[in-house]
């Protein structure tokens, strides 16, 4: 069974859509796209196979609620993929950067990771292991995590974080049979991104630092997070998979 964080839209619903494909039952998390959630469940075969929660992820707490809330759901938990995570579309100088801003990024971004995969590690050593390895988690990250985004410092410090929590967390857990892999998109055309992407200005000149010319589609960061959750995946650990065209290369 695999949980997804975030998957009522953009890469986790298509997350959501190739797991149930390839035959996982999947529960998936969302905070307010009810509609949207429910319908994606009922496309995905409904309750026998794909359950919609709806969860607020803003602190340890809210992640471990959710990782025994879907576990309950069938039985077990194989997989997670830790997909959720705000972005301030606001530009924002270091300077003149709330507290309350700061606060709520690192909150959502990195303090309900902790609660997440905490629970999902207790729960994966709990259960009967099934196959050759225990469990699988997979952190979505960003190019912003490698590089750094400026006027973003606190959307580019959580997905740093992610990264070397992957790192540290493959070392710890790998021996026990859970292996932790990261996946770092750049640009993708989901709602979060829409207003930079379609700026007449701002968009051409993203699409020019990338070196295939476009955005991501959420599906091409999909289909490596699944891999990751797969048996061909059985000897990677503390990787971080970039998913960007090219441009964490051009910087």
């Amino acid at each position: 069974m695999a949980l997804v964080t975030g998957g009522s839209r953009g890469i986790g619903a298509a997350t959501v859509r190739l797991l149930c494909a390839a035959g996982a039952r999947v529960v998936f998390s969302y905070r307010a796209a009810a509609a949207q959630a429910e319908a994606l469940a009922a496309e995905c075969g409904g309750a026998a196979c794909c359950v919609a929660l709806k969860q607020e992820l803003r602190s340890p707490a809210d992640g471990r609620a959710l990782v025994e809330a879907a576990s309950r759901v069938f039985g077990r938990l194989d997989c997670l993929i830790v997909n959720h995570g705000i972005w301030p579309a606001h530009d924002a100088p270091i300077g003149g950067m709330s507290d309350a801003q700061w606060s709520e990024t690192l909150g959502v971004n990195l303090d309900s990771v902790f609660g997440l995969v905490r629970a999902a590690v207790a729960q994966m050593d709990a259960q009967p292991q099934t196959g050759r390895q225990r469990g699988h988690i997979v952190l979505i990250s960003s190019t912003a995590g490698q590089r750094g985004e400026a006027f973003h410092a606190d959307y580019a410090a959580t997905k740093g974080a992610l990264i070397s929590l992957t790192k540290s967390l493959s070392s710890e857990l790998a021996p026990r049979g859970i292996l932790v892999n990261c996946v770092a998109p750049g640009w993708v055309a989901t709602e979060m991104s829409a207003a930079a992407l379609n700026d007449s200005e701002r968009g051409p000149q993203i699409a020019s630092v990338i070196p295939v010319g476009r955005a991501g589609l959420p599906e091409e960061i999909a289909a490596p997070v699944v891999f990751l959750c797969t048996s061909h995946a059985g000897f990677i650990s503390g990787e971080v998979l970039n998913v960007n065209g090219g441009a964490v290369l051009v910087g």
